[in-house]
């Protein structure tokens, strides 16, 4: 089994907050992510794909076509935008690393041409990161 990954970046903001919660208990589990105007980071994105070599091109998938799908799918819908409000597949979920990555996960799921979505890796920081495998 080999594993092709595909590197993207991007730029987005996002406000963490449960609408159910009192402002207080917002402020007390997400701090200064709470912020009412939201804050950004420049996200790096690792989709990884999994399958044989094709022993005709030499491939498990062909990278462009990764790049492509991933931009298409992903990338220009996320890039300088606001999560909370400006991205129909964040609709209603809090924008938190984690379930971002499980939203990336499902917009690339069923759409990758040759081989098998194996993971999202998604850095919302140098040093912090999540990393989705499916259910």
């Amino acid at each position: 089994m080999l594993y092709v990954t595909r590197r993207e970046v991007f730029s987005a903001s996002h406000r963490l907050h449960n609408e159910s919660l009192s402002s207080i208990e917002n402020r007390q589990i997400y701090g200064k992510c709470n912020n009412p105007y939201g804050h950004g980071h420049n996200y790096v994105l690792e989709v990884v794909v999994a399958g044989e070599v094709d022993p005709i091109t030499g491939y498990v998938i062909d990278i462009k076509s990764l790049k492509d799908l991933i931009i298409e799918q992903v990338v220009s819908k996320v890039d300088h935008r606001h999560l909370n409000y400006e991205v129909d597949f964040m609709k209603g979920i809090i924008p938190t690393t984690e379930n971002f990555a499980i939203a990336i996960w499902n917009q690339l799921s069923g759409k990758i041409p040759s081989g098998k979505l194996y993971s999202v890796k998604l850095y919302e920081t140098e040093n912090n990161y999540v990393e989705y495998k499916g259910e």
